[in-house]
Protein backbone atom coordinates (compact mmCIF):
# COMPACT_ATOMS: atom_id res chain seq x y z
CA UNK A 1 0.00 0.00 0.00
CA UNK A 2 0.83 3.96 -1.19
CA UNK A 3 0.93 5.70 2.02
CA UNK A 4 2.46 9.08 0.65
CA UNK A 5 3.76 10.44 -2.83
CA UNK A 6 6.77 12.17 -3.59
CA UNK A 7 7.66 15.66 -4.78
CA UNK A 8 11.12 16.62 -5.63
CA UNK A 9 12.67 20.19 -7.52
CA UNK A 10 14.56 19.38 -10.28
CA UNK A 11 18.14 20.43 -8.34
CA UNK A 12 17.75 16.21 -7.80
CA UNK A 13 19.00 15.65 -11.59
CA UNK A 14 16.86 12.95 -12.27
CA UNK A 15 16.28 12.35 -15.81
CA UNK A 16 11.95 12.61 -17.34
CA UNK A 17 11.36 8.96 -17.72
CA UNK A 18 12.59 8.55 -13.78
CA UNK A 19 10.04 11.37 -12.57
CA UNK A 20 7.53 9.25 -14.84
CA UNK A 21 8.02 5.89 -14.09
CA UNK A 22 8.75 6.59 -10.32
CA UNK A 23 5.20 8.85 -10.29
CA UNK A 24 6.94 11.51 -9.02
CA UNK A 25 5.91 15.37 -8.37
CA UNK A 26 8.30 17.28 -10.41
CA UNK A 27 9.04 21.25 -9.75
CA UNK A 28 11.58 22.41 -11.91
CA UNK A 29 13.85 25.37 -11.71
CA UNK A 30 14.91 27.83 -14.52
CA UNK A 31 17.99 29.88 -15.57
CA UNK A 32 18.42 32.35 -18.08
CA UNK A 33 21.15 32.57 -20.77
CA UNK A 34 23.56 35.66 -21.41
CA UNK A 35 24.80 36.01 -25.01
CA UNK A 36 27.80 38.40 -25.67
CA UNK A 37 25.49 41.22 -26.47
CA UNK A 38 23.77 41.32 -23.30
CA UNK A 39 20.51 39.54 -24.63
CA UNK A 40 18.73 37.69 -22.24
CA UNK A 41 16.78 34.38 -22.69
CA UNK A 42 14.71 32.41 -19.79
CA UNK A 43 15.20 28.84 -19.83
CA UNK A 44 12.99 25.79 -17.75
CA UNK A 45 15.47 22.75 -16.03
CA UNK A 46 13.46 20.48 -17.80
CA UNK A 47 15.50 18.25 -20.09
CA UNK A 48 14.61 15.70 -21.81
CA UNK A 49 17.54 14.23 -23.96
CA UNK A 50 21.00 14.15 -23.28
CA UNK A 51 21.80 15.84 -26.76
CA UNK A 52 20.09 18.90 -24.72
CA UNK A 53 22.79 18.92 -21.76
CA UNK A 54 25.45 18.12 -24.04
CA UNK A 55 23.68 21.52 -26.16
CA UNK A 56 23.63 22.86 -22.92
CA UNK A 57 27.17 22.51 -21.90
CA UNK A 58 28.12 23.58 -25.66
CA UNK A 59 26.77 27.02 -25.11
CA UNK A 60 28.92 27.62 -21.93
CA UNK A 61 31.82 26.56 -23.83
CA UNK A 62 30.90 29.04 -26.43
CA UNK A 63 31.19 32.07 -24.04
CA UNK A 64 27.49 32.28 -22.81
CA UNK A 65 26.85 32.63 -19.39
CA UNK A 66 24.66 31.13 -17.55
CA UNK A 67 22.39 32.23 -14.01
CA UNK A 68 19.93 30.51 -11.52
CA UNK A 69 18.03 31.69 -9.49
CA UNK A 70 15.70 30.15 -6.63
CA UNK A 71 11.91 29.54 -6.85
CA UNK A 72 9.86 32.00 -5.76
CA UNK A 73 7.11 31.82 -3.10
CA UNK A 74 4.03 31.40 -5.46
CA UNK A 75 5.50 28.97 -7.94
CA UNK A 76 5.87 26.51 -4.38
CA UNK A 77 2.48 27.43 -3.54
CA UNK A 78 0.87 26.45 -7.43
CA UNK A 79 2.87 23.55 -6.92
CA UNK A 80 1.74 21.88 -3.41
CA UNK A 81 -1.85 23.67 -4.64
CA UNK A 82 -1.89 21.17 -7.83
CA UNK A 83 -0.84 18.08 -5.56
CA UNK A 84 -3.75 19.13 -2.74
CA UNK A 85 -6.46 19.53 -5.45
CA UNK A 86 -5.21 15.92 -6.96
CA UNK A 87 -5.61 14.30 -3.84
CA UNK A 88 -2.15 14.41 -1.85
CA UNK A 89 -3.07 13.75 1.92
CA UNK A 90 0.86 13.60 2.51
CA UNK A 91 4.07 13.92 0.51
CA UNK A 92 7.78 14.71 0.97
CA UNK A 93 9.41 17.02 -0.57
CA UNK A 94 13.39 17.55 -1.43
CA UNK A 95 15.18 20.12 -1.88
CA UNK A 96 18.59 21.40 -2.63
CA UNK A 97 20.77 21.51 0.56
CA UNK A 98 20.26 24.83 2.72
CA UNK A 99 23.76 25.62 2.99
CA UNK A 100 23.61 26.84 -0.75
CA UNK A 101 20.10 27.89 -0.94
CA UNK A 102 17.12 28.65 1.66
CA UNK A 103 14.69 27.29 -0.92
CA UNK A 104 13.45 25.00 1.51
CA UNK A 105 12.09 27.70 3.92
CA UNK A 106 10.25 28.79 0.65
CA UNK A 107 9.09 25.52 0.24
CA UNK A 108 7.86 25.25 3.86
CA UNK A 109 6.26 28.82 3.99
CA UNK A 110 4.65 27.76 0.80
CA UNK A 111 2.79 24.23 2.12
CA UNK A 112 1.46 26.14 5.62
CA UNK A 113 -0.24 28.81 2.85
CA UNK A 114 -1.65 25.81 0.86
CA UNK A 115 -3.07 23.90 3.80
CA UNK A 116 -4.95 27.42 4.77
CA UNK A 117 -7.42 25.87 1.77
CA UNK A 118 -6.56 22.54 2.09
CA UNK A 119 -6.09 21.41 5.93
CA UNK A 120 -5.75 17.95 4.80
CA UNK A 121 -2.63 18.19 3.19
CA UNK A 122 0.76 17.40 4.74
CA UNK A 123 4.14 17.54 3.55
CA UNK A 124 6.84 17.03 4.91
CA UNK A 125 9.91 18.98 3.19
CA UNK A 126 13.49 18.36 3.53
CA UNK A 127 16.74 20.43 3.29
CA UNK A 128 19.08 17.52 1.13
CA UNK A 129 22.45 18.78 2.86
CA UNK A 130 23.53 18.21 -0.77
CA UNK A 131 22.20 18.80 -4.34
CA UNK A 132 22.18 17.19 -7.83
CA UNK A 133 23.38 13.13 -7.68
CA UNK A 134 23.40 13.34 -3.92
CA UNK A 135 19.77 14.67 -3.56
CA UNK A 136 18.72 12.40 -6.07
CA UNK A 137 19.86 9.38 -5.06
CA UNK A 138 17.92 10.55 -1.22
CA UNK A 139 14.76 10.73 -3.32
CA UNK A 140 15.56 7.12 -4.60
CA UNK A 141 15.46 6.18 -1.00
CA UNK A 142 12.58 7.36 -0.65
CA UNK A 143 10.73 5.81 -3.54
CA UNK A 144 12.33 2.59 -2.08
CA UNK A 145 10.79 3.18 1.10
CA UNK A 146 7.20 4.28 -0.27
CA UNK A 147 6.91 1.49 -2.51
CA UNK A 148 8.04 -0.62 0.53
CA UNK A 149 4.85 0.42 2.17
CA UNK A 150 6.72 2.56 5.02
CA UNK A 151 5.29 5.76 6.26
CA UNK A 152 5.90 8.89 5.46
CA UNK A 153 7.27 9.98 9.26
CA UNK A 154 9.63 6.67 8.67
CA UNK A 155 10.92 8.02 5.41
CA UNK A 156 11.48 11.20 6.54
CA UNK A 157 13.18 10.14 9.72
CA UNK A 158 15.38 7.85 7.71
CA UNK A 159 16.44 10.36 5.10
CA UNK A 160 17.00 13.30 8.06
CA UNK A 161 19.34 10.69 9.47
CA UNK A 162 20.98 8.90 6.29
CA UNK A 163 21.14 12.43 4.29
CA UNK A 164 24.31 13.56 6.96
CA UNK A 165 26.54 10.26 5.58
CA UNK A 166 26.34 11.25 2.23
CA UNK A 167 30.03 12.10 0.97
CA UNK A 168 30.96 13.44 -2.20
CA UNK A 169 33.81 14.38 -3.84
CA UNK A 170 33.41 17.01 -7.00
CA UNK A 171 36.68 17.91 -9.51
CA UNK A 172 35.78 21.25 -11.21
CA UNK A 173 37.60 21.65 -14.62
CA UNK A 174 37.46 25.22 -14.93
CA UNK A 175 38.00 27.61 -11.86
CA UNK A 176 36.15 30.72 -13.48
CA UNK A 177 32.73 29.48 -12.95
CA UNK A 178 34.14 29.05 -9.20
CA UNK A 179 34.76 32.47 -8.91
CA UNK A 180 31.36 34.25 -10.11
CA UNK A 181 29.25 32.02 -7.51
CA UNK A 182 31.58 33.17 -4.97
CA UNK A 183 32.92 29.64 -4.12
CA UNK A 184 37.02 30.61 -5.05
CA UNK A 185 38.63 34.47 -5.29
CA UNK A 186 39.52 35.56 -8.06
CA UNK A 187 43.06 35.82 -7.49
CA UNK A 188 42.78 31.94 -6.65
CA UNK A 189 40.96 30.91 -9.99
CA UNK A 190 43.66 32.98 -12.13
CA UNK A 191 46.71 31.59 -10.30
CA UNK A 192 45.04 27.79 -10.51
CA UNK A 193 44.46 28.07 -14.08
CA UNK A 194 47.76 28.73 -15.29
CA UNK A 195 49.12 26.20 -13.61
CA UNK A 196 46.23 23.69 -14.05
CA UNK A 197 45.25 23.44 -10.42
CA UNK A 198 42.36 21.29 -9.61
CA UNK A 199 40.77 22.04 -6.42
CA UNK A 200 38.80 19.09 -4.93
CA UNK A 201 35.36 20.08 -3.61
CA UNK A 202 33.41 18.15 -0.94
CA UNK A 203 30.19 18.72 1.16
CA UNK A 204 30.57 19.94 4.68
CA UNK A 205 28.47 18.87 7.46
CA UNK A 206 26.24 22.19 7.38
CA UNK A 207 25.70 21.08 3.71
CA UNK A 208 28.16 23.66 2.23
CA UNK A 209 30.75 23.43 -0.57
CA UNK A 210 34.50 23.39 0.39
CA UNK A 211 37.65 22.78 -1.03
CA UNK A 212 39.42 19.98 0.16
CA UNK A 213 41.95 19.92 -1.50
CA UNK A 214 44.22 20.91 -4.81
CA UNK A 215 45.76 18.63 -7.67
CA UNK A 216 47.76 19.68 -10.42
CA UNK A 217 45.54 17.91 -13.45
CA UNK A 218 42.50 16.13 -13.82
CA UNK A 219 43.74 12.59 -13.78
CA UNK A 220 45.98 12.92 -10.92
CA UNK A 221 42.65 14.77 -8.95
CA UNK A 222 40.80 12.10 -10.64
CA UNK A 223 43.50 9.02 -8.73
CA UNK A 224 43.31 11.22 -5.41
CA UNK A 225 39.47 11.10 -5.18
CA UNK A 226 39.50 7.37 -6.05
CA UNK A 227 42.28 6.85 -2.55
CA UNK A 228 39.52 8.60 -0.61
CA UNK A 229 36.98 6.59 -0.89
CA UNK A 230 38.84 3.59 0.87
CA UNK A 231 38.23 5.63 3.88
CA UNK A 232 34.31 4.84 4.06
CA UNK A 233 31.80 2.02 3.91
CA UNK A 234 28.74 1.54 1.51
CA UNK A 235 25.17 1.88 3.05
CA UNK A 236 24.32 -1.78 2.70
CA UNK A 237 20.87 -0.82 1.62
CA UNK A 238 21.98 1.52 -1.07
CA UNK A 239 25.58 0.56 -2.30
CA UNK A 240 25.88 2.38 -5.67
CA UNK A 241 28.17 4.54 -6.36
CA UNK A 242 27.01 7.44 -8.80
CA UNK A 243 29.19 9.31 -10.55
CA UNK A 244 28.13 12.48 -12.12
CA UNK A 245 29.61 14.97 -15.03
CA UNK A 246 29.03 18.06 -17.23
CA UNK A 247 29.32 16.58 -20.49
CA UNK A 248 32.87 14.93 -19.86
CA UNK A 249 32.09 10.99 -20.27
CA UNK A 250 35.58 10.01 -21.03
CA UNK A 251 36.83 11.27 -17.42
CA UNK A 252 33.71 10.06 -15.86
CA UNK A 253 34.05 6.44 -17.58
CA UNK A 254 37.30 6.87 -16.02
CA UNK A 255 36.44 7.63 -12.44
CA UNK A 256 33.90 4.90 -12.57
CA UNK A 257 35.95 2.12 -13.97
CA UNK A 258 38.70 3.33 -11.06
CA UNK A 259 36.32 3.10 -8.85
CA UNK A 260 35.06 -0.73 -9.86
CA UNK A 261 38.17 -1.96 -10.66
CA UNK A 262 39.90 -1.32 -7.20
CA UNK A 263 36.81 -1.99 -4.66
CA UNK A 264 34.80 -4.09 -6.62
CA UNK A 265 31.69 -1.18 -6.23
CA UNK A 266 28.59 -0.68 -8.49
CA UNK A 267 28.58 2.81 -10.49
CA UNK A 268 26.11 4.57 -12.20
CA UNK A 269 27.22 7.55 -14.25
CA UNK A 270 24.82 10.52 -15.01
CA UNK A 271 24.96 13.55 -16.50
CA UNK A 272 24.46 16.72 -13.99
CA UNK A 273 21.69 19.35 -15.43
CA UNK A 274 21.87 22.95 -16.01
CA UNK A 275 21.11 24.44 -12.67
CA UNK A 276 24.03 23.00 -10.51
CA UNK A 277 26.06 22.93 -13.95
CA UNK A 278 25.81 26.29 -13.45
CA UNK A 279 28.46 27.09 -11.04
CA UNK A 280 30.67 24.22 -12.18
CA UNK A 281 31.00 24.93 -15.61
CA UNK A 282 31.25 21.97 -18.15
CA UNK A 283 33.96 18.95 -17.84
CA UNK A 284 32.84 18.82 -14.10
CA UNK A 285 33.60 15.27 -12.96
CA UNK A 286 32.07 13.86 -9.36
CA UNK A 287 31.25 10.85 -7.01
CA UNK A 288 28.46 10.61 -4.45
CA UNK A 289 27.43 7.80 -2.60
CA UNK A 290 25.81 6.75 1.07
CA UNK A 291 28.12 5.82 3.74
CA UNK A 292 28.32 3.96 6.90
CA UNK A 293 30.61 7.08 8.46
CA UNK A 294 29.91 11.08 9.08
CA UNK A 295 31.21 14.14 6.60
CA UNK A 296 34.75 14.55 8.37
CA UNK A 297 34.11 18.44 8.33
Amino acid sequence: MINFDISTDSTADLYSNEIKENNLYFLPLTFTLTDKSGKITEHTDTFNSPEEYVEYYNTLRSGIMSKTSMNNPQIHIDHFTAMAKAGVKNAIHFTISYGLCRTVEVARDAVEEVKKEYPDFNCLCVECNTTTIGQGLLVKMAVKMRDEGKSLQETFDYVEKTKKNFQHFIIADDLMYLKRGGRLSAASAFVGTIINIKPVIIFNKEGKLVTYKKERGLKRAISSIVEDFSKYTLNKDFPTVYVGHTDNMEMANLLAKSLEDRYGVKTEIRMIGPIIGSHLGPNTVAYAFSSNEERPM
